[in-house]
């Protein structure tokens, strides 16, 4: 059966997942340039990744989403399993949503071009300068209303399925504009592709998203950083599976 998998991987899901990208990229292109920004950048993403899940032949669960208020701004804050993680969130958070990703994910060809397009936010550490741009943009961002953002508070994708720790940038915004933070437990993509063994086949596995409750501010300033910030890294811990609950380092963090 793995091998049959791999077969269909190669003969279906590669064309498929290389169409839908190019579709997807200049759907975004044409759509932000004539139209809502905003629409136009999400829209495309979320129906790219959900073909991409459903092609793969992956089912997917998703729990939690009457914790969600309409029409509510929000910080989803979720561990990094894998490169499956952009899919089920993009396909199945149901959130318009901008990504706080690497900056040199924009130079990846046609996905980049979508970011850049889409306005997502490309967090660039290179310097105090660039920093301050990059929480400005985010700011702006959340500022309009009705949007929210996405970030991987470990910086990079796990290499054990563990969490590692969080690093405080998600939670420091979401103080500075008295947002609520939400957790994001992703379970399953590490099974599926992980880290080590990018740009192989894909393993055939359940993906799973859980949401948990938002957690409100309880103030203003550091205090209310690193409690949002505990509080965040144990709820998305609670729903881990049995064999990937427990801290373990991440080498690169």
């Amino acid at each position: 059966m793995k091998y049959l998998y791999r077969i269909y991987q190669l003969f279906v899901v590669l064309p498929v997942l290389i169409f839908m990208t190019i579709l997807m990229a200049v759907a975004v292109g044409i759509g932000t340039t004539i139209g809502d920004g905003h629409f136009w950048g999400y829209y495309p993403g979320r129906w790219w990744a959900r073909v991409i899940l459903r092609v793969c032949l992956l089912p997917v669960t998703v729990e939690g989403r009457e914790n969600l208020e309409p029409n509510q701004s929000y910080v989803f804050v979720a561990n990094h399993q894998g490169a499956f993680d952009i899919f089920l969130i993009y396909g199945y958070l149901d959130r318009n949503f901008k990504w706080m990703m690497k900056h040199q994910l924009g130079k990846i060809p046609f996905l980049g071009y979508a970011c850049r397009k889409s306005h997502q936010i490309f967090v660039d550490k290179r310097g105090p300068k660039k920093i301050k741009a990059t929480i400005e943009n985010a700011r702006h961002i959340l500022q309009q209303g009705n949007l929210s953002v996405v970030v991987f508070p470990e910086g990079s994708r796990t290499f054990t399925g563990h969490m590692g720790f969080f690093k405080k940038g998600a939670f420091s915004l979401a103080d500075e504009l008295q947002l609520p933070v939400v957790p994001l437990t992703i379970n399953g993509s590490f099974h599926i592709m992980p880290r080590m063994r990018d740009w192989h086949f894909a393993n055939w596995h359940p993906l799973r998203l859980t949401i948990h409750q938002p957690i409100a501010p309880i103030g203003k300033g550091p205090e209310n950083i690193q409690a949002t910030m505990q509080q965040s890294y144990n709820s998305i811990m609670s729903a881990l599976d049995p064999e990937y609950q427990g801290y373990v380092e991440n080498p690169d963090q």
